[in-house]
């Protein structure tokens, strides 16, 4: 066996190049960080193109290695230098990939319409897109749009919050916010507008019943909210309601509360389907 790769080896300074949004368009192609993402992205065919290890991470997660070379990775042991100049975490654990993008159009992404799709509104920070993302799959979304000026899902810090979910179902990347909220509307979605001064109440919709209809949640960034004209395009503004003292609730926590308050009703109305793997590839 050759010795493992450094972080001046060709494979590896390629690689580490798509940590810049630049080249990962360029290539449409970007990297995945540590096993849990490499186990979520082996099972969509053809996702990994190669898979950077050191020595003992391969040896810990043959599976994943025997997954990656399956599905036609190359596959490149790495020093301990090497997985550092990939990783983009303090303590990384071992394995990095290099991945093919996934996203879809819109259009691809509202055909069929979905139940519940979360929107996020040129929200900037990773780590809230992510864990937005990674909530909306939790709660059974069948799609999470990026809308125009907002942070590129196949950022580092985005893909390690989504902990997996950017591979579990579609995601639409840099589509306009208007005209996704339009097109949302037209294929038959209720279009909510998370604000906290709306002027509706969530758990008084909830309450009503209002919220089974299938539905479409607008989240903007933490520091600047949705854009009035945007909130404006919405059937309706919602409020979470708060019943103690704190002045607000984060992004990521708000569309926790919006979201599963959506999957509730939703699964009061019938089962929502969870699309199958396969049904996920052939979009992919």
């Amino acid at each position: 066996m050759s010795a493992p790769a450094t972080q001046r080896t060709p494979r590896v300074v390629a690689a580490r190049r798509l940590q810049r949004r630049r080249e990962r368009d360029a290539e449409r192609l970007f990297l995945a960080e540590g096993p849990q993402a490499v186990r979520e992205a082996v099972g969509v065919p053809g996702a990994v193109q190669e898979l950077f290890g050191t020595p003992d991470a391969l040896d810990r997660h043959a599976g994943l290695v025997d997954a990656a070379q399956a599905g036609g990775a190359g596959v490149c042991p790495v020093t301990g230098q090497g997985l550092a100049a990939l990783a983009e975490t303090v303590n990384p654990q071992g394995l990095v990939a290099v991945c093919r993008y996934l996203d879809v159009p819109l259009a691809d992404a509202l055909a069929p319409p979905p139940r519940l799709v979360a929107v996020l509104a040129e929200v900037r920070d990773p780590g809230n897109a992510g864990t937005v993302l990674r909530t909306a799959d939790a709660a059974g979304a069948g799609a999470v749009v990026f809308a125009g000026d907002a942070v590129d899902p196949y950022n580092g810090k985005c893909v390690r919050a989504s902990a997996g979910s950017l591979f579990h179902l579609p995601v639409v990347r840099g589509a306009p916010a208007g005209a996704t909220v339009a097109a949302l509307r037209s294929a038959g979605l209720r279009v909510l507008a998370a604000d906290p001064y709306g002027e509706a109440d969530l758990d008084a919709l909830a309450d009503a019943g209002a919220l089974a209809a299938p539905t479409a949640w607008l989240f903007g960034s933490e520091a600047h909210g949705l854009a009035p004209a945007l909130a404006a395009a919405a059937h309706l503004r919602v409020r979470v309601p708060r019943y103690g003292r704190a002045e607000s609730l984060n992004l990521a926590a708000a569309a926790a509360v919006c979201l599963y308050a959506s999957a509730r009703a939703l699964r009061g109305a019938g089962p929502v389907p969870a699309p199958d793997r396969e049904d996920r590839e052939s979009q992919w």
